[in-house]
């Protein structure tokens, strides 16, 4: 009863029609039909889904066929010592050159993050049909211009790193940051000596002093 009342409601307020794309839950695919108790979707890798309306009813539906145009959008991870500016410039030259790329909305690139190894550059722009087919076709176009062009100017895409330095804390200059050199360009001068003495191996057949007993004083 539950999945037919949703049904009815569904079929009434038309939240979304056969042939549009939608997203519930893990699934998403082309609606192919909607009855009384059941709504059939066809996934992008060709299988059929079948959901009861209920669930649909009950849960957040997302429509990308909803409106005539979606705005797609990338991540750029470039390097602090690039050229953020010109960066900015050639993605906006690329994505204007795309076939598909709507002129208005107009495209734009922001710098949404400073991260630990990085400057994350957001490209922005819209198609028109918004289906899955012309997302895919244009991610494709767009990002594969946009790395060649990024590339070509000697800007760096990076990936996520890290740099692990090793401190000698034996050293004199321990905790001084004006003169330790672990991870700093070596000074002029000589090289600070270990603070403290590190034990050294024992000759070969050198043994330790045999110790007294205790309770007992050697004179």
């Amino acid at each position: 009863m539950q999945n037919f009342l949703a049904g009815i409601l569904l079929l009434a307020s038309e939240p979304f029609r056969i042939g549009d794309q939608i997203v519930i839950g893990s699934f998403e695919g082309t609606v192919e039909d909607i009855q009384t108790r059941a709504t059939f979707i066809k996934t992008y890798d060709g299988r059929r889904v079948v959901i009861p309306n209920s669930n649909l009813f009950t849960n957040s539906v997302t429509v990308n066929t909803a409106h005539e145009q979606r705005r797609l959008e990338y991540d750029f991870c470039l390097g602090f010592g690039d050229d953020i500016a010109q960066a900015k410039v050639i993605l906006l030259q690329v994505v204007q050159s795309v076939p598909g790329v709507l002129k208005e909305p107009a495209p734009d690139v922001l710098v949404v993050q400073l991260a630990e190894s990085s400057i994350n550059v957001r490209l922005r722009w819209w198609v028109q049909p918004p289906r899955q087919f012309d997302v895919l076709t244009s991610h494709d176009l767009v990002l594969e211009k946009a790395a060649a062009a990024l590339l070509a100017a000697g800007i760096d895409i990076l990936f996520p790193t890290q740099q692990i330095l090793f401190h000698d804390q034996t050293e004199e200059t321990d905790g001084d940051r004006l003169r330790q050199r672990e991870g700093w360009p070596p000074g002029k001068g000589t090289v600070s000596r270990p603070a403290r003495q590190v034990p050294t191996a024992r000759p070969a057949g050198k043994s330790e002093p045999e110790q007294a007993p205790l309770g007992r004083r050697e004179d």
